[in-house]
């Protein structure tokens, strides 16, 4: 089986900026992988260090067992596709598919084949005597998949492919890489900043932020139990909850602490909690209630997002922001007092230096 592994991968331009540092991880043949992050995280740099567009400053890249650090772009069996397609302007669909076969010296008969397969497979098949200029959004993004595809790559690079689409057509476009993935069984590393990219597409992610990995999970993993505030806060369509707490018992597994307003609340706790720590909580996990209950909070409604299959209410707890998803049809309106409560088995709790108690 196929793999490819980075060792202690650095980046560090001219000018002493360490754009990548220290990254190490693995990926088998027919995983999915997303790197995702903010701006500037690395991201993007690791692909082209991969893919030997960049220079590696310290540490190996591994093909199977092969360091592949010195081989140049056209020697790692690579394909990538890029942000902004890099299509030849000037060539039909047809030529832009057989290039990277024409470079390599195939026949023409193999040539023909062989594009007639991929227009097939990406279901282009009317487009082969068009220029770039004629087509669509998403059949210019196929034609740069078919081109990455043709050769046949042991690895298959993404790097933010679908950020030009409209919202509709990227998450058309989402489906069909994924089932593209799925048929070849390939390597596949994808880069994106947009975190539903990373959870919808991938089998598992890497969250990047300043050069370094924070962590590298399953969909579910990263988003059930992230392991330091970053993530917690990065990963999410709707922000996380954070409370600043401050514990004021702890015995016998209950745990007594105080919100930042002097709501107590108290649960049953896994470990002993230090004296001070940030209670973090999904707004899907919080619930609205219509009276006060145990380890409720009283907040304030100050604006609602109807989605039609479920509503966003944002509301004031003390002087911050808060969140809260809910799909129950109720009569709540802007300027409401109401009380939530807070689902026990779902609190996630870290330390001053925002790393994940439990």
């Amino acid at each position: 089986m196929a793999y490819l592994k980075l060792l202690n991968i650095e980046k560090v331009y001219p000018n002493g900026t360490k754009a990548v540092e220290n990254i190490s991880f693995e990926v088998s043949e027919g995983e999915f992988v997303v790197l995702v992050g903010p701006s500037g995280c690395g991201k993007t740099t690791i692909l082209r260090m991969i893919a030997g567009l960049e220079d590696v400053s310290q540490g190996e890249i591994y093909l199977d067992n092969k360091i592949i650090n010195d081989l140049s772009p056209k020697d790692r069996n690579i394909g990538m596709v890029f942000q902004n397609y890099a299509l030849y302007p000037h060539l039909t669909v047809f030529e832009n598919l057989a290039f990277p076969l024409q470079i390599q010296k195939f026949k023409k008969n193999q040539i023909k084949s062989n594009v007639e397969k991929i227009a097939e497979l990406l279901k282009i098949n009317d487009c082969l005597d068009k220029k770039p200029k004629e087509l669509s959004g998403g059949q210019r993004q196929r034609v740069a998949l078919g081109r990455a595809l043709i050769r046949q790559p042991r690895i298959l690079l993404f790097d933010e492919p679908l950020s030009n689409l409209d919202a509709k057509l990227r998450v058309e476009m989402r489906t069909e890489i994924t089932k593209l993935h799925r048929t070849l069984n390939a390597i596949s590393i994808y880069v994106t900043h947009d975190q539903i990219e990373a959870m919808t597409m991938a089998t598992k992610i890497i969250i990047l932020n300043n050069g370094k990995i924070q962590q590298i999970g399953t969909p579910d993993e990263i988003y059930n139990l992230p392991k330091n505030k970053f993530v917690a806060s990065f990963v999410g369509s709707t922000p996380i909850n954070f409370f600043d707490c401050q514990l004021l018992e702890y015995n016998n597994f209950r745990a007594s602490f105080a919100l930042a307003n002097g709501d107590i609340i108290n649960i049953l706790a896994k470990h002993e909690l230090p004296e001070r720590f940030t209670l973090a909580i999904r707004p899907e996990n919080l619930f609205i209630l219509k009276t006060q209950n145990i380890n409720s909070i009283k907040g304030k409604v100050v604006n609602i997002e109807n989605l039609g299959y479920e509503k966003n209410i944002y509301f004031e707890y003390g002087k911050l922001l808060y969140s809260c998803k809910t799909n129950i049809e109720n009569s709540i309106n802007i300027n409401d007092e109401i009380y939530f409560s807070l689902l026990e088995d779902k609190l996630l709790f870290y330390n001053e230096q925002g790393e994940l108690i439990y």
